[in-house]
Order: structure tokens, then C-alpha cells, then sequence
């Protein structure tokens, strides 16, 4: 089946067997790899993009749904070669470990902080609960959510 949407502002049109993920489209028909596949099941959170402009797990859809969409993935969340607010944080608190875990994360939080203005830190960590990591206990993740969403306006 052909698709065709707008993947981090540019145009693609693929044909795609109708039960490829969305997230196998990515990384495999485009190259975007930092998307990573975690657990298959939509439990980790790793594979998370934007979906017109919300969070999605991208292990979730198939690519022939995503047919017409505007997808952003952690490649083109960055502008004219600076860091976007979300992950500079991450970078400037020490937000990762290991890194897998980190572009689902960033991907997520920044729906999250541009959809919720003036999030608490019990409403950052109840609203990470659809990302696992495994290596930093989230202390950092939240202080990195938190300093990036005052700077985007929110958090108290």
C-alpha cells in the first residue's frame, strides 16, 4: 500500500506492506533511528513520536494509519541546529544514563508540558508512568521535565 505523510517537515511517500508499524517505517523506510523498539508491547515508551502533534507510542500504529499525518520524531524536535528546550534539559540535568530510554522520554514529555501548563513534580512523574527506564531511578528526569517546562512556560 502506498503512504504518504510529512515526517519532521518533509514529505515522504512510501509503499509499505499494510501490517508494517509505524515505528518499523520510521526507522527502516526513513533511517530515523534514534526511535528505538523497546518491548513490542507498548509498555516502554521508547518508540515514542509525535502523532499530529501528540505523543504517541509508535509500536502502536500501523504506518498505512498514519497515511496523511504529520509525524515529528526526536530527529526534528531539535531547530536550526539547537537542542529544543526539553532536550537541552535532559542534557543539562542529567536526565539519562544509558540512553535508550531518552528519546521516548523527551518525545513524551514535551506533549506533555506543551499540553499541561504549570505541572507539579507528583503530576511529571504520574504522567511518565507510560516510559520506563530502567537505569536512573527518574530523580533527574523529572528535575530535567520540570526546569524545561518553566522554561516553557509551565510548571510552578
Amino acid at each position: 500500500m502506498k503512504v504518504s505523510m510529512t515526517v519532521n517537515g518533509k514529505s515522504v511517500e512510501r509503499d509499505v506492506e499494510p501490517r508494517m508499524l509505524l515505528v518499523h517505517f520510521l526507522r527502516e523506510e526513513l533511517d530515523l533511528t534514534v526511535t528505538k523498539i523497546g518491548c513490542d508491547t507498548s509498555q516502554c515508551g521508547a518508540c515514542t513520536v509525535h502523532f499530529n502533534g501528540k505523543a504517541l507510542k509508535s509500536c502502536t500504529m500501523l504506518a498505512v494509519q498514519a497515511d496523511g499525518a504529520e509525524i515529528t520524531t526526536i530527529e526534528g524536535l531539535a531547530s536550526n541546529g539547537n537542542l529544543h528546550v526539553m532536550q537541552e534539559s535532559f542534557w543539562e540535568n542529567h536526565g539519562l544514563q544509558c540512553g535508550y530510554c531518552t528519546p521516548g522520554m523527551i518525545m513524551s514529555t514535551t506533549a506533555l508540558v506543551g499540553a499541561n501548563p504549570g505541572m507539579t513534580e507528583d503530576d511529571i512523574r504520574h504522567n511518565l508512568e507510560g516510559n520506563l527506564c530502567r537505569c536512573t531511578g527518574y530523580h533527574n528526569i523529572v528535575k530535567a521535565v520540570k526546569q524545561a517546562a518553566e522554561k516553557m512556560g509551565g510548571g510552578d
